[in-house]
């Protein structure tokens, strides 16, 4: 049975309803697997930055610094040691360390239909016929964002992650000074986005392409 969501128009009109596919916009939630994928994409995504210098990298330290015998001090080989200030560090954060997880493509897949179906469930998600803008202007895209929120999503704070099915440059550039709106394409969906953000815009294109796009994915076992 297909999932039904109402498209509306720039006024916030309902124009028709869409018919979508259950095995994306209706999945039954699992949060182990929702957990693990979120988990696995901020691994993949982290950045290393700290890394210190063991004894082979830190300058100086080519010659020894006194004999080996007959000053009373204790023997030393290198400047470079870790005991000494300026030496080494030893067991010090490497810019080598990988914190990359492996996660199944199709966990991946069927986490994000999770995420979808959610915003269905929780009626934070809307879909409009088109966002194709004629020209840059803010005023009118914050102009469809208002009437949206005020009649379709009820919202007090915004707080929306738009998926357009077109590069469109004028809703790209329309849109990018608003306050707490992210606008990406399809080829750029993430669970990280969906989750993160409350509600979720679509383009009437974008929803039927999802639809078509994972609804294919076998039931995991």
């Amino acid at each position: 049975m297909s999932v039904k969501i109402k498209v509306y128009n720039h006024q916030a009109e309902a124009v028709k309803d869409l018919e979508l596919s259950p095995k994306v916009f209706a999945v039954k939630p699992n949060q182990a697997l929702l957990h693990q994928a979120v988990i696995a994409q901020q691994a993949n995504c982290r950045q290393v930055l700290a890394h210190t210098k063991d004894r082979s990298e830190v300058s100086g330290g080519g010659k020894k610094p006194w004999k080996q015998k007959g000053t009373g001090r204790a023997r030393v080989g290198s400047s470079r040691s870790p005991l000494w200030r300026s030496g080494g560090i030893t067991f010090g954060p490497r810019s080598d360390r990988n914190f990359k997880q492996k996660i199944n493509q199709k966990m991946k897949q069927k986490a994000l239909c999770m995420a979808f179906s959610d915003k269905v469930l929780a009626s934070t998600l809307v879909v409009v016929d088109q966002l194709n803008f004629k020209e840059y202007k803010t005023k009118q895209f914050n102009a469809l964002l208002t009437v949206l929120e005020k009649n379709v999503l009820k919202n007090e704070r915004r707080n929306i992650l738009i998926i357009d099915d077109a590069r469109s440059e004028t809703t790209k550039y329309s849109g990018r000074n608003l306050a707490g709106v992210k606008i990406i394409n399809l080829e750029n969906i993430n669970l990280l986005d969906v989750l993160n953000y409350k509600n979720l815009l679509l383009t009437e294109k974008a929803a039927q392409s999802l639809s078509d796009r994972y609804g294919q994915i076998k039931k995991l076992s």
